[in-house]
């Protein structure tokens, strides 16, 4: 368990969504998403249809207040292994799929809302030293056999856990991702380093499943 990896927060804030008057059942999404992990199911309409199976890096785009972080609350819950969901996906429409019990909190989930700041935060360095610090605290912590130290790289800890943990691959849901570009106390300098980290975080690397 951790802060961003197999968080129950995701799961915490959908249950609490869910079970609210208005609620309205969005979890066919998960659909589209299905078959880039599972290679064994058939496509079906949508997303995949034109994009193909390889594209593995989802950006859900929508106008503000028309429910992204409900989106990736669900999607966390669902596949993450921070906590049991069984309890509200059952009510939900995906329920009905035939790999639904198959992929239900069997995923390592990295979680993270990018919208929280450090305590009166006033540089991009404290803003992004204290995701790194806290993602590689939940590393070291759940994968003691791969040798991860306190100095490396979030992408080098992820790489030990293929090569010398036991391979396990992990779904990033990044929530708020833009949050930074709007803060005062950001350069250009610093969108530039922030567009770095999330490349050398995610493109191309093998530990990174969905």
């Amino acid at each position: 368990m951790g802060v961003y990896l197999h968080s129950k927060k995701p799961f915490l804030l959908f249950q609490e969504t869910a079970s609210s008057t208005y609620f309205v059942d969005k979890s066919q999404i998960i659909k589209d998403l299905i078959p880039l992990i599972d290679h064994t199911l058939p496509v079906t309409d949508g997303i995949l249809k034109e994009r193909g199976r390889e594209h593995k890096y989802i950006c859900i785009t929508r106008p503000r207040r028309f429910g992204k972080t409900v989106i990736a609350n669900m999607i966390a819950s669902y596949f993450g292994k921070g906590a049991d969901s069984l309890c509200v996906f059952q009510k939900l429409s995906i329920s009905s799929c035939s790999w639904f019990r198959k992929h239900l909190n069997k995923h390592n989930v990295i979680y993270i809302t990018f919208n929280e700041l450090p305590d009166e935060c006033t540089t991009y360095t404290q803003y992004i030293s204290r995701i790194k610090r806290r993602l590689l605290e939940d590393l070291i912590r759940n994968y003691p056999e791969a040798g991860i130290a306190a100095g490396d790289s979030l992408w080098d800890a992820f790489n030990r856990i293929i090569e010398f943990g036991n391979g396990e691959k992990f779904i990033f849901v990044l929530d708020e991702w833009d949050f930074i570009f709007h803060r005062s106390f950001v350069t250009f300098e610093d969108q530039a380093a922030y567009i770095d980290f999330l490349g050398n975080l995610l493109k191309d690397q093998p530990y990174v499943e969905l």
